[in-house]
């Protein structure tokens, strides 16, 4: 079987065919392969994503598939005046901006030095991160100017079984509520998209901005830890698994 389907100008191609899945890639397309009873995985050698029941898959879940091979970045949310999405190369400019203010680095580590080393750490967290979890750091715009904003999203942190909320905004847009606005809306996402009940953030001793920031979003304290060599406030936020 092959079926098609129109995303603007591009076509999502799905088949169980493994003669149409290699003529189809060759030619440039993207092709998902539907894997079936009497099908073999061995039969789509190299493919990232496969479906086993096609009839589950909606039209925004096979667009979803289509801009992963697309190389397209998901829309996550919306807010009132914001839209977090996921990072792409060309946002990289915008962060180098965003943390050459020295108040931003003052509390977080910074970017890498070398340009062309950040972005192939964003090209790697395309791949590994968002294409395996479905979620992870993303990216804050305004809606008004488009302009990128800042970062914030969920993640895991090593040596921790829960999830981390981080989150940085720029400074010309600080102080009017946007890290607020943005932060709220992801935990109830990852709430509600992840089922994550609990939700940590790390705050370094200091940091009084992020730490008012937290307990205003309802996070507590729940102790001391010492990372990436300092000390930080544990906030905890929700039920424990």
């Amino acid at each position: 079987m092959l079926e098609t389907y129109h995303f603007g100008k591009d076509i999502l191609y799905v088949t169980d065919e493994s003669e149409a899945y290699d003529s189809l890639r060759k030619e440039g397309c993207y092709v998902l392969p539907y894997l079936h009873e009497g099908i073999k995985s061995e039969d789509f050698p190299g493919a990232s994503w496969l479906v086993e029941d096609l009839e589950k898959m909606d039209k925004e879940s096979l667009e979803l598939v289509y801009r992963r091979l697309a190389g397209l970045p998901w829309e996550i949310l919306e807010t009132k005046r914001c839209r977090v999405r996921e990072t792409t190369v060309e946002d990289v400019d915008s962060f180098y901006r965003i943390y050459a203010e020295p108040s931003i680095t003052e509390y977080m580590e910074n970017l890498f030095a070398d340009k062309d080393e950040q972005i192939a750490y964003i090209k790697d967290y395309i791949e590994k991160v968002y294409a395996f979890y479905g979620y992870g750091m993303w990216t804050v715009l305004e809606k008004e100017s488009g302009a990128v904003i800042g970062r914030a999203g969920i993640s895991w942190r090593e040596g921790y079984d829960v999830p981390e909320l981080g989150f940085v905004i720029g400074v010309p847009w600080q102080r009017q509520g946007y890290a607020y606005e943005v932060c709220k809306a992801i935990l109830a996402y990852a709430k509600e998209e992840f089922a994550m009940e609990q939700v940590q953030a790390l705050v370094r001793m200091g940091n009084k901005k992020s730490l008012r920031l937290c307990e205003k979003l309802g996070f507590v304290q729940d102790g001391e830890v010492w990372e990436d060599g300092a000390a930080h406030r544990l906030m905890t936020r929700g039920k424990p698994y």
